[in-house]
């Protein structure tokens, strides 16, 4: 089964630029009542998120909830704005405990690579944007997306990878290690 709960997610236009609460489910429901969706697909989102791991839900929501937060070269806040390293690490850190490094390629050295056809919520993705390995990562978020903290200019947003733009710059994923007290934490 495919994530569709996550292009539901991707689909709806939320703008917060304080830095998010742990959300909820409940949060979602809020959400699909303020944009109408509830009766039509509430059920289908809620038999959705059992599919999807507890963390790595919690992990793409959390990086919902920073959805229209401005860019900011080497910004690490949802207060001061983010570049793309800054918010994935503030994701990482909010919402499963892990520090990974500030850097992109640092963060790419720092975990574990796997296939694009293993994707799943909560892995990185990784791209060429800058005539240089690793130069840019975002979130995977399923069904193809990811969200990221672009480029000056823009605010925290999702993307479908297969765009052109994205596919040929595709530089790999990798998924987040985990220790042995984390394992119940972090997507696998």
């Amino acid at each position: 089964m495919k994530f569709w709960c996550c292009s539901l997610l991707l689909s709806l236009s939320v703008s917060t630029h304080a830095a998010p609460d742990a959300p909820t489910f409940n949060d979602m429901d809020a959400l699909l009542a303020e944009k109408g969706l509830v009766q039509r697909l509430g059920s289908q989102f809620q038999q959705a998120t059992s599919v999807v791991g507890d963390a790595a839900s919690e992990l793409v929501l959390n990086a919902m909830g920073f959805l229209g937060v401005p860019y900011k070269y080497g910004g690490n806040s949802a207060e001061t704005g983010f570049d793309c390293s800054g918010f994935v690490r503030a994701v990482f850190e909010k919402s499963v405990g892990k520090v990974l490094p500030r850097r992109s390629d640092q963060q790419a050295a720092a975990t574990q690579p796997i296939e694009r056809a293993e994707l799943k919520p909560g892995d990185l993705v990784f791209f060429n944007t800058m005539r240089r390995a690793f130069s840019h990562v975002g979130i995977y978020v399923g069904d193809g997306k990811f969200i990221h903290s672009p480029r000056a200019g823009s605010t925290v947003r999702v993307e479908d990878m297969r765009k052109a733009y994205w596919e040929t710059r595709f530089n790999g994923a990798r998924r987040v290690p985990v220790a042995s007290s984390e394992t119940s934490q972090l997507p696998n």
